[in-house]
């Protein structure tokens, strides 16, 4: 198979041509930093540092999360310990919870990506996937200015192409896999070696032929963010009411290309990811520092210029990637990890004044009763940086460094009061600072019947298919407030519940007394035993996050589904909007 064009060290087809752009788009505008002209990355601070004020009330993008691309036809597949590297979310790993796959043409090559993605769903990532050509029977060649063999889908084809898509979506489905979303073409723009489309094309597929793919459907992912290859499905309403996810990718796009205005105007109730980048080369190592940080500072503008909901690295693997060849996290890796190992899927990005003082960059996240806060120091002085949060009273905070010798380094001496703290940011380097917000107490009322509304989903917790026997296993489902929709908080000890079932009188139960993240969450006859105990930690606006005595993990729809039927397993508590539930009292 023809390598692929993000690949310098390999020859092919138009790689010249694409890395002569970059370089001609991508050597200034991309480097610029948000600053004042006569900032001096080089020169020490000399003003004092201004507050970070962080505002959780003015919320602004929800994060489905961070990851790359995983690509078996081409460079080989994740080994099971790399897969747990990229998808883990400890000491070591990258935290990833977005894993993007190809749609091959050939139907036989399909099961290739089967075996990570399992993996990356049960350590709670989504997955999606994109094409880069039809299968040959469905394409036909044509004149493209100087290419003479240029390909495109044949316009009788489009909806043989639209079942082809939909029935990867069932095989991967059929092999474990929910599919979050599938893409309609790979770089519609930018396609030497793959499927050219016109914006008109686009139009017309999702127009007419998307509407049958059962999946979110993400599109146009042109390779440089081009606004006037996503202009005409956002001005066409039939084309936009097909499209769940605008996707782009960013190579060469200046900092100042990032907002979108129209998306803004017109993409209500629509996402907005960034589906694949590698920044600032593919040519340089991933452990080269400072430059490391310079991905740092991109997916800052990314998050708060752009507004995107995902980050998504080309080659997890890669010599110039988040993983080196030899499966240990590089520089730049750790740059990512900053944000995928404590801004988790469900996290909501907050306002936070972004550039408190030249070369400084910070965003703001908020996850339950947790702020995070990923702010990133250019220059070559430490500054001491105070965080000042908008109507809350910090009650801890931990954080971590990356710079030139560590990597997400655990770091002491936090100090925080009231409603503020300060930290250190040395030289080069980025800092993500995790503070627990004080909260209130439960509230739950022992008599009353609840629906568990998930508030990722809106869905219900939920006995799947009305059974009574142990064993059982609970979903999520479409709120109608039926008896198999209604628990009861009966007291344990320790402010812990066991949460009954009106409907079969049993209690929620982790599955075989597991302590493993993914575990099953099933009914079964009340014992009072600590694996069907839970503890209510409520969030500051209500929600509630349900934590099992046994494991210590929280309740969640795995994976961030949004589907019927979706699965409830425990999960490691890390305050995601699919770990935290609405009470709402029925009776």
């Amino acid at each position: 198979m023809t390598p692929h064009h993000h690949e310098p060290m390999i020859p092919g087809p138009g790689l010249h041509s694409r890395r002569a752009l970059l370089a001609t788009l991508g050597a200034v505008p991309v480097l610029m930093a948000a600053t004042p002209a006569s900032a001096d990355p080089g020169a020490p601070s000399t003003a004092s540092a201004t507050d970070v004020l962080v505002d959780p009330s003015a919320e602004r993008q929800t994060i489905r999360g961070f990851g790359g691309m995983n690509h078996t036809s081409w460079i080989g597949d994740l080994t099971p310990a790399q897969r747990d590297t990229a998808f883990g979310n400890g000491d070591g790993q990258l935290g990833f919870s977005v894993l993007r796959i190809p749609i091959p043409e050939d139907r036989a090559h399909w099961s290739r990506e089967v075996a990570t993605a399992r993996r990356a769903i049960e350590h709670g990532a989504i997955v999606f996937a994109s094409p880069w050509n039809p299968p040959a029977h469905m394409v036909e060649t044509f004149v493209r200015g100087n290419q003479s063999n240029a390909r495109r889908l044949r316009h009788d084809m489009y909806g043989a192409y639209a079942r082809h898509l939909d029935d990867f979506n069932g095989f991967m489905r059929d092999n474990g896999v929910n599919l979050y979303a599938l893409s309609v073409q790979n770089e519609p723009d930018y396609a030497h070696d793959w499927t050219w489309w016109t914006p008109a094309e686009m139009v017309r597929f999702l127009r007419e032929n998307a509407g049958s793919i059962g999946t979110r459907v993400i599109a146009p992912e042109s390779f440089q963010y081009v606004k006037s290859f996503s202009d005409p499905i956002l001005n066409d309403p039939a084309a936009l009411a097909n499209m769940d996810i605008l996707g782009a990718h960013l190579y060469g796009t200046p900092y100042g290309n990032f907002p979108y205005p129209l998306f803004r105007e017109k993409g209500r109730g629509k996402e907005l990811w960034m589906t694949e980048v590698y920044h600032p080369n593919s040519s340089d190592s991933a452990d080269l520092w400072p430059q490391a940080l310079d991905v740092g500072q991109h997916i800052h503008h990314s998050m708060v210029d752009a507004g995107f909901q995902t980050y998504v690295w080309w080659y997890i693997r890669r010599s110039y990637g988040p993983m080196r060849e030899d499966g240990r996290i590089s520089k730049r890796g750790a740059n990512m990890a900053h944000f995928s190992r404590f801004v988790r899927p469900g996290y909501v990005r907050v306002d936070a004044t972004s550039s408190p003082q030249a070369n400084v960059y910070t965003s703001a996240y908020k996850g339950g009763s947790r702020i995070v806060v990923v702010a990133i120091n250019k220059g070559t002085t430490s500054v001491s940086q105070r965080f000042t949060l908008a109507g809350g009273t910090v009650s801890g905070v931990s954080s971590w460094l990356t710079d030139a010798s560590r990597n997400l380094a655990p770091r002491d001496g936090v100090g925080f009061s009231g409603d503020s703290f300060t930290g250190e940011l040395p030289a080069r380097s980025v800092t993500t600072f995790v503070a627990e917000v004080a909260g209130s107490s439960s509230g739950i009322d022992p008599n009353a019947w609840y629906v568990l509304v998930n508030r990722n989903s809106g869905k219900a917790l939920d006995v799947y298919n009305l059974a009574t026997g142990d064993g059982a296993r609970i979903t999520q489902w479409s709120r109608n407030d039926g008896a198999w929709q209604q628990w009861r908080f009966v007291a344990s000890d320790g402010g812990h519940h066991r949460l009954r079932s009106r409907h079969s009188g049993k209690v929620l139960d982790v599955h075989n007394w597991s302590t493993s993240d993914g575990a099953e969450i099933v009914q079964w006859t009340d014992h009072n035993a600590a694996n069907q105990q839970f503890r209510a930690v409520e969030s500051a606006d209500g929600h509630v996050r349900l934590i099992n005595r046994h494991s210590g993990k929280a309740l969640e729809v795995q994976g961030g589904a949004v589907h019927d039927g979706a699965n409830i397993v425990q999960y490691s508590d890390w305050g995601g909007s699919n770990q935290q539930w609405r009470l709402v009292r029925v009776g």
